[in-house]
């Protein structure tokens, strides 16, 4: 009969035989799932300068998580947001028709 065997990485076991403190992810997946249920937010300014003046500055804030996390945290322009939702269309002939309205009444004042 033979005894299981542990992995050295399910041990917390380094590949140098070393104790580690937690146990070592075992793939992308076990990531992904970590990230996506906690969040990652990665956060960072780009300035160009010319002779101490500044030309151009871009902040960039990325924020990464699951959908059901980011509604818990109040997060869901997606909902409102008429190109990612069936009223984009909607929207589109609502704003041509408006268009050839304001041509019409801008043909008729002259």
């Amino acid at each position: 009969m033979t005894e299981p065997t542990i992995s050295p990485r399910r041990a917390g076991v380094d590949r140098y035989g070393f104790a580690s403190a937690a146990p070592r992810p075992e793939g992308l997946a076990d990531i992904l799932e970590r990230v996506l249920d906690k969040g990652i937010i990665i956060a960072g300014d780009i300035r160009v300068n010319l002779l101490d003046i500044e030309l151009l500055t871009i902040k960039i804030r990325l924020l990464v998580v699951s959908v059901d996390k980011a509604m818990e945290m109040g997060i869901d322009w997606w909902t409102r947001d008429p190109m990612l939702s069936g009223d984009a269309q909607e929207l589109a002939d609502e704003n041509r028709k408006l268009r050839e309205r304001v041509e019409e009444l801008e043909r008729g004042r002259e």
